[in-house]
């Protein structure tokens, strides 16, 4: 059952009111990841502590350079299903993680932070690794 969705508004805001398309389907999903131009970040948003003390503020710390991603767009596990199910789908083959944080490039998964590289982080952390990641791809 998803959360209800006056809990999750306010998280979800964070990543949308900076950018961030939020998917709430799995078409929508589909027909964005399959465009396959240019590099798209992919977050997935989750109501856990470390998504709020690390991962959103460090992947909103990250943009802030002359290097970031062309897309960004997000999915929050534990709301909106059926759009995370279908975008881990393109994570293949890493398994199942919330928060995450994938980067494709011209529709090729090339990086992914799992909630594993997340917990125990700070947001300074995330955003550093994000940078370099960018760095390389984008």
């Amino acid at each position: 059952m998803p959360y209800p969705e006056m809990l999750v508004a306010p998280m979800r805001a964070e990543l949308t009111n900076n950018g961030f398309t939020q998917l709430t389907s799995a078409a929508e999903v589909e027909t964005v990841m399959n465009s396959n131009n240019g590099t798209q970040l992919v977050v997935v948003n989750s109501v856990c502590g470390c998504a709020a003390g690390a991962a959103r503020p460090g992947v909103l710390k990250s943009l802030v350079g002359n290097k970031k991603p062309d897309q960004l767009l997000t999915v929050f596990a534990g709301q909106d299903v059926d759009a995370v199910a279908k975008a881990r789908e393109y994570f293949v083959p890493y398994p199942a993680s919330s928060p995450a944080i994938a980067l494709f490039k011209n529709g090729e998964l090339v990086h992914m932070v799992e909630r594993h590289m997340i917990e125990g982080r700070t947001a300074d952390m995330i955003s550093d690794h994000l940078q370099a990641v960018y760095e390389q791809y984008c």
